[in-house]
């Protein structure tokens, strides 16, 4: 069962991890990927501009080089094979128009889109533009004529030259496919080589799968932690603690399962004889003492598996401390007094409680103290003989309660008090019934519920005192001992 556990909180380990590399890898790739490619994109607008704008410039040169003013107006000496070779460089349709700045005089394509900006002499300028309802690439040019057309101030000249997109938009859309086609295939390649890395990265972990699974059952031996890559030891370390706290649970109950066996054996076999003895026996006298023997033993053996299952129910219970809740110490301690009340009287002995006068808050779960808490008080009355003393008390400080049981009783040496709460010991002044499990079972549950049991003489040396201490109900702090 322990290797089952561990093998299963490696197995989420594993798949969590393969899983959130993709997660968290692969969709931020993929949008650095689309970032890439936009900026890839205008990127190659702008060679692709550059490259043909360099054509447009051309163009631009060759016109204004057939530009004349020498008849007194504003002519033009182009042959149209030279726009005709341009057509066919731009794979698109070509536009032109020659103007003065102040538009009185045109040549061309008068409608063509004006410069977004004043244009500087003798400096090309580009831009993109509408004409017609066509995205248009347009170059523009201006320079001083060298004659006035009129006056005696020289005007300036705009020759604008213009072709549409489709040869650039061609361009740069079969350089995107490539920047496409080798992102993906290096997404591809990453994709690969991270999978490849976890599945390397993950053997170790795969490793100790097949161990664990080859574990015997009964095995539960830590797993080595220095076998693993050290983001995985902490998982490790965790899964030893659970493999640990497993063993150790086992090796109680198997404990448990020896007592019991050990401990029921003997007054079953004493019972087994009296019942034989009674059926031989053909006087009733006889007989009714030997019923009243194996009445006796019945109720030792009721006792003895009552305490085993209170011992089983409080190893049991170890997991429920940490869901505590309030309990009013001087009101669990007084309902157990008066549950104990009638075996005292019944002794012949003196049994008084001593309240601290408030209310007096724990954390714990009541069950498991009200069975400390008589557990101490029957073996008070047990031990202390008929005209004794026992007292119950409860007091308290700033942060922890105290309750105690004192009698003048027979005692304890001081030797045994050191191994109080051991199973299945009884003091050398113990008389009559019992299995030495009360000390055990009260000492269990007050260290469970981070208390402390403490065992002294009673007053005046006379006696014994056991004197438990619970922290107070403070909310989110509990101090232990």
């Amino acid at each position: 069962m322990g290797s089952d556990i561990a093998w299963k909180a490696v197995t989420t380990a594993v798949n969590t991890l393969k899983q959130k590399l993709l997660v968290l890898l692969l969709p931020p790739l993929t949008v650095l990927l689309c970032g890439e490619l936009w900026l890839s994109y205008r990127e190659l607008l702008i060679a692709a501009n550059s490259a043909y704008d360099r054509s447009l410039g051309g163009a631009i040169k060759a016109i204004d080089a057939g530009i004349s003013t020498a008849s007194g107006g504003l002519g033009m000496d182009l042959p149209y094979t030279v726009l005709e070779f341009f057509e066919l460089t731009a794979s698109g349709r070509v536009f032109y128009r020659i103007s003065t700045e102040d538009g009185l005089v045109s040549l061309g394509n008068a409608d063509l889109p004006a410069p977004p900006v004043e244009l500087k002499l003798n400096i090309p300028s580009f831009y993109d533009a509408q004409y017609f309802g066509e995205s248009v690439r347009v170059g523009a040019y201006t320079r001083l004529l060298d004659k006035p057309l009129y006056g005696v101030q020289a005007q300036r000249v705009i020759i604008l030259v213009a072709e549409t997109r489709e040869s650039r938009t061609t361009f740069a859309n079969g350089l995107l496919k490539q920047a496409v086609l080798m992102d993906g295939l290096l997404v591809l390649m990453i994709a690969l080589l991270m999978a490849a890395g976890v599945v390397l990265a993950l053997r170790p972990l795969h490793r100790l799968r097949h161990e664990i699974v080859n574990r015997a059952q009964d095995d539960l031996t830590p797993i080595d932690p220095a076998r693993v890559p050290l983001e995985v030891r902490p998982l490790v370390d965790a899964i030893n603690q659970h493999i640990e706290r497993y063993d150790f649970l086992a090796r109680d109950q198997r404990q448990f399962l020896d007592d019991a066996s050990h401990q029921l054996r003997t007054p079953l076999s004493v019972l087994r004889t009296q019942v034989d003895y009674a059926l031989r026996e053909p006087e009733h006298a006889k007989v009714v003492e030997a019923l009243g023997a194996m009445q006796r033993g019945v109720d030792r053996a009721v006792r003895l598996v009552n305490q085993l299952l209170a011992l089983a129910r409080v190893n049991s219970m170890v997991a429920l401390i940490e869901t505590n809740e309030k309990i009013d110490i001087n009101s669990l301690a007084e309902d157990v007094a008066r549950t104990q009340l009638p075996e005292a009287r019944r002794k012949g002995q003196d049994f008084g409680f001593a309240t601290a006068g408030r209310i007096i808050m724990v954390s714990g779960i009541e069950t498991l103290l009200r069975e400390a808490l008589t557990n101490l008080l029957e073996n008070a009355i047990r031990y202390v003989p008929g005209g004794g003393h026992i007292t119950l008390s409860i007091d308290a400080d700033a942060s922890v309660a105290q309750v105690t049981i004192s009698d003048n009783g027979p005692g304890m040496p001081d030797d045994e008090k050191g191994r109080i709460g051991e199973r299945f010991r009884r003091g050398k002044a113990a008389t009559g019934a019992g299995a030495g499990l009360g000390l055990a079972i009260a000492k269990t549950i007050i260290e469970q519920h981070q208390g402390k049991l403490e065992v002294t003489d009673g007053p005046d040396g006379v006696g014994l005192k056991v004197c438990l201490f619970l922290p107070l109900h403070i909310e989110q702090n509990r101090t232990p001992y």
